[in-house]
């Protein structure tokens, strides 16, 4: 008998910049509450160079990703996300992340928190090279990357993490400490996004009573 398989789905590979946009994403948020509508928001971004980007194609790609990431939190995580504290806009911004690219958020469950979890607590770049490694057997878009591309987005990653306040400038995996709130809103989802932290479920249970 033999054994077929499906063929896996084009990884979307275009954080080679921009981190987790934090700043970007304080700016655009209220701006959605407002307009309700993506479109009007893009719109109403290039027309003011809200984000003060230096060139209209830096602009339009800018406003593309943040607009993306924005989009798969629901109303009311942006809403949280506009009041929110640093720490809680870095893991609402994370989890928007891991969202909207399968690639990060597999990243985030099968290494940063299984490394966390098997008391393993420190990520280098040969985790993140092997990890790509592993994924382009399924995923030939990878195994397509230039070097200098597969680099950014390993730098960006990083970045991200840190900005989130999941990993030290040495590499260190740190515990995501949640505020209840963000802990019950990123638990509401099926599957429970809380699986891309660093965190035991322990503390997850606990973050949300």
């Amino acid at each position: 008998m033999i054994e077929q398989h499906t063929a896996a789905q084009r990884y979307a590979l275009s954080f080679t910049s921009g981190a987790l946009l934090l700043h970007e994403a304080a700016i655009v948020a209220p701006i959605y509450l407002r307009e309700r509508e993506w479109a009007k928001v893009r719109t109403e971004i290039a027309a003011e160079n809200l984000l003060q980007a230096r060139t209209l194609a830096s602009g339009s790609r800018l406003a593309r990703e943040i607009v993306q990431r924005l989009a798969v939190l629901t109303g009311d995580e942006i809403e949280l996300l506009i009041e929110a504290t640093s720490t809680e806009r870095g893991h609402l911004m994370w989890a928007a992340a891991c969202r909207r690219y399968d690639f990060i958020g597999e990243f985030a469950e099968e290494v940063v928190r299984e490394r966390f979890l098997l008391l393993t607590p420190t990520l280098t770049h040969d985790d993140f090279d092997s990890f790509m490694r592993g994924k382009s057997l399924w995923h030939t878009e990878l195994a397509e990357l230039k070097e200098s591309t597969r680099r950014k987005l390993r730098s960006n990653l990083f970045r991200m993490l840190m900005e989130a306040g999941l990993l030290t400038d040495g590499g260190g995996i740190q515990q995501a400490v949640m505020s209840q709130r963000v802990a019950r809103a990123l638990a509401a989802g099926t599957p429970n996004d809380l699986r891309f932290f660093p965190t035991t479920d322990t503390a997850s249970r606990r973050a949300q009573s």
